[in-house]
């Protein structure tokens, strides 16, 4: 029964995959938009195989590698292919070290994630920006200007943002989990509401809605970095 029940978080990585490898596609086909949609649905699939995981009572350390290789080629891999088929990277090819650099920060990223999990069912605060949502926040900036202005605006804040989110991919800043289904503690009920409000905008326009929640999501790293350097400091000035 748990071999069954094992099988079903593997569909969505290997939904999360099959995206990641569409949006490829797509993006040598010079459709950028359903090559960004495809890398969102992969992130869409990857939130949602470790959950089934979990409430099945299935995490196994095969799903968590194979996860990975399934992040590499949807949250890596992809969207540097997409930039590069936008001709987004300067210097021609020299510049798309760029997209290079960023998959290997993605992949330390998840080499250090995996070597972290010592138990599966436990879910610690991701130490660096994970990579599903440096890519999801990237892609869907290109989402954001095709919305308003038709193409790609300010590419040179596209570049930026790829050598920023490659650094926080490789830092030590702690950022917060997906919420329990549970209204126990503060901190979930907050990230509860943040969910609730990002579905909602989701709803009504989510072409405009993910690159800001996907930018406040980058940020809260350095809030919450910040709010317990202020709380270690007003600990030691109390003592």
């Amino acid at each position: 029964m748990r071999n069954i029940k094992g099988f079903f978080p593997g569909i969505f990585t290997v939904g999360n995959m099959f995206c990641g490898f569409v949006s490829i596609l797509y993006s040598f086909d010079g459709e950028p938009i359903f090559a960004a949609w495809m890398i969102v649905l992969a992130a869409f699939f990857d939130a949602l195989d470790g959950q089934v995981a979990r409430l099945s009572g299935t995490p196994s350390r095969f799903g968590v590698e194979l996860d990975s290789f399934a992040d590499l080629l949807s949250f890596g891999v992809a969207p540097v292919v997409l930039f590069y088929n936008l001709n987004l990277y300067p210097l021609g090819r020299w510049g798309s070290m760029l997209g290079f650099v960023f998959v290997m920060c993605g992949v330390f990223r998840l080499v250090r994630f995996n070597l972290q999990q010592t138990k599966l069912e436990e879910k610690l605060p991701y130490v660096g920006l994970p990579i599903p949502s440096a890519a999801v926040t990237l892609v869907s900036y290109i989402l954001f200007c095709y919305e308003i202005w038709g193409t790609l605006r300010f590419p040179k804040a596209l570049i930026t943002m790829i050598v920023a989110f490659s650094g926080l991919m490789v830092s030590g800043i702690e950022y917060e989990t997906l919420p329990k289904f549970s209204f126990g503690n503060r901190r979930n009920r907050i990230k509860l509401v943040y969910v609730f409000v990002f579905l909602v905008a989701l709803i009504v326009n989510p072409r405009l809605a993910l690159f800001p929640f996907g930018i406040l999501y980058v940020l809260s790293g350095f809030g919450k970095g910040a709010y317990e350097l202020f709380k270690a400091e007003k600990a030691e000035s109390t003592e």
